[in-house]
């Protein structure tokens, strides 16, 4: 495996026997970590907003754990 900067960027080569599946989990993360460094949120909102996330699932899937 291969990591270089260049400019802004950094640069990841890694050989194609690496699952795919978490290669996609290590991406996600990456972009958790990006959009966290911007955050200007309190605590407080965060936790608003997951509460309203959580509501929101369950209410679309309300229906495959009560028959």
């Amino acid at each position: 495996m291969i990591i270089e900067r260049q400019n802004q960027n950094i640069i990841i080569k890694a050989s194609s026997a690496i699952n795919m599946s978490a290669v996609q989990k290590l991406i996600d993360y990456i972009n958790v970590l990006e959009i966290v460094t911007e955050n200007k949120g309190t605590e407080e909102q965060a936790l608003e907003l997951s509460r309203e996330a959580n509501k929101n699932w369950w209410n679309q899937n309300r229906s495959r754990f009560i028959k």
